[in-house]
């Protein structure tokens, strides 16, 4: 799992809410048991016309969306079936981070365990980020995950929660058996100890 410490990024809006898991990658994509490839497949029935071309309109398909690590999304994001490849296709597309109001509990776990951080903001903040990205789209904001911030370009800083557990693995670029493992040489003392 990649580290995540701080992030600097462009915004892609998505002010969509009760965003389900079948939105994010059709189930028609769930066959894959390899993560390689996934991205091209985030939200397909809304960024491709049956033929397969882009669809210009969709935000994913604008230049702006490139390079962008950062989804601002609309409340109850990723809700529905607990499908990892939802995980697997938004981190495949280059998001690090996902800011709503609330996601789905087991979206949000997943999230965790697959090195996407989800944000969650208050209602008011929420409606201020999409206003200040619809004012300037190409706006940057700060993800400080030691600090458990997000910060506009005005250095204003938003507060975010996150369990202690999920920030230790993310900061480090461990999942639970990494997490585990890091403990390897205390368990072989103890066995040692205890034979």
């Amino acid at each position: 799992m990649a580290q995540f410490t701080t992030l600097v990024s462009r915004v892609v809006p998505l002010p969509v809410d009760n965003m389900d898991t079948d939105q994010i990658i059709p189930a028609r994509f769930l066959k894959a048991t390899d993560k390689t490839g996934m991205g091209d497949h985030l939200f397909a029935d809304w960024r491709y016309n049956a033929d397969g071309s882009p669809r210009p309109d969709f935000i994913l398909n604008q230049p702006r969306s490139r390079g962008a690590q950062i989804l601002l999304a609309g409340d109850n994001f990723g809700c529905g079936s607990s499908r990892e490849h939802a995980l697997w296709a938004l981190t495949g597309f280059g998001f690090r981070a996902v800011i709503s109001t609330s996601f789905a509990d087991i979206f949000r776990n997943n999230a965790l365990k697959n090195g996407l951080l989800p944000i969650v903001v208050d209602a008011e903040a929420h409606r201020m980020l999409f206003d200040l990205v619809s004012q300037a789209p190409h706006v940057e904001l700060a993800v400080d995950l030691a600090f458990q911030t997000v910060t506009l370009p005005t250095g204003h800083a938003m507060s975010f929660s996150i369990d202690g557990f999920s920030k230790t693995c993310l900061l480090k670029g461990i999942d639970e058996l990494g997490y585990l493992m890091s403990f390897e040489k205390q368990i072989a003392a103890y066995e040692v100890a205890n034979g």
